[in-house]
């Protein structure tokens, strides 16, 4: 006896499959930086704390990106009224824009903590701690502010065939509003977004400027203690190189298509899903490749772990 499964289902699948390994890998990060405040406080760097307000982050924009895409996958199209689906897209927007500031503020704090002493910049280092929370305070409230224009204007959606401008999720739409009005509300988040990534990329090509000084510097010395790979800095530095490539891949595709959306006349549900898909892929890569330089961590957490259960389990 075969058994068939709808596209529908497989896709919901494929959610909550995306779901478990974005959670799992987000959560695991977050307890290895709350170990190393708890038990290694020796280790903890201030960077730490820009991890781990990122793991947050992105535990909120999983939860409530993708389980409201999940239900309508197992038919449940009707699940969120007003209310519901208000709060859960002002959330998932929010969230959204500080994975943005987060990401730019990492980007920007490690390349003037890889700054060499000598350098214009270097006065900022001592100041970075102190930065930290105001900035994290900062990026709450802007974004906060932001998407009240969504506590106003969307409801839920109970017409899945609509079609017209705006924008349209699988559970929520927005209501007909004055051109000026929804411009001046894309405006402010397209000047937030070019800010923010121009932050990244400014601070991404210093650092790759930075690190191929050092491996020039490096060669001429012939000193393997100079080695780019002897160095934790470098190696954190590589590390989020490689996560603000993620994070401008996926932030570019998605807004191409978002933008398609938008001024589609004709909705494609299939297209809204994909969307879900490639918003929640960042947010669930960002900690395994966070996790490429605490695998050693890791493995010591682990044992720790079992070592202490093992000794319970036997004291019994």
């Amino acid at each position: 006896m075969k058994i068939m499964f709808s596209s529908d289902a497989i896709l919901g699948f494929f959610f909550i499959s995306l779901i478990c390994i974005g959670l799992m890998g987000n959560l695991v990060l977050f307890t290895l930086y709350i170990d190393t405040f708890l038990t290694q406080s020796c280790l903890k760097k201030p960077i730490d704390v820009i991890f781990i307000h990122l793991t947050l982050v992105n535990v909120l924009t999983i939860l409530f990106k993708l389980i409201p895409d999940v239900m309508p996958s197992f038919g449940e199209r009707y699940f969120l009224d007003d209310v519901g689906c208000k709060t859960t897209l002002y959330i998932y927007r929010v969230t959204r824009g500080l994975s943005i500031c987060t990401t730019a503020f990492l980007s920007v704090f490690q390349a003037i903590t890889i700054n060499p002493v000598n350098s214009k910049w270097a006065w900022l280092k001592s100041k970075l701690s102190m930065c930290i929370y105001p900035s994290f305070l900062f990026f709450w409230v802007i974004n906060l502010l932001i998407y009240i224009h969504i506590i106003e204007t969307v409801r839920a959606r109970n017409n899945f065939t609509t079609a017209g401008l705006g924008y349209y999720a699988v559970y929520c739409q927005t209501e007909q509003l004055e051109h000026h009005y929804s411009m001046a509300f894309l405006n402010v988040m397209v000047i937030r977004d070019l800010l923010f990534v121009v932050l990244m990329m400014w601070s991404s090509i210093y650092m790759v400027t930075l690190l191929y000084k050092h491996r020039q510097r490096a060669q001429h010395l012939h000193s393997l203690s100079l080695s780019p790979q002897s160095s934790p800095e470098i190696k954190a530095t590589h590390t989020i190189l490689l996560l603000v490539g993620c994070f401008v891949f996926f932030y570019c595709l998605n807004n191409f298509i978002a933008f398609y959306l938008l001024y589609s006349p004709k909705k494609k549900p299939e297209m809204e899903r994909i969307t879900g898909i490639i918003s929640s892929c960042y947010p669930s890569l960002c900690p395994f490749v966070l996790m490429k330089n605490k695998m050693s961590q890791l493995t010591s957490f682990l044992s720790r772990v079992t070592i202490t259960f093992s000794q319970r389990t036997f004291s019994r």
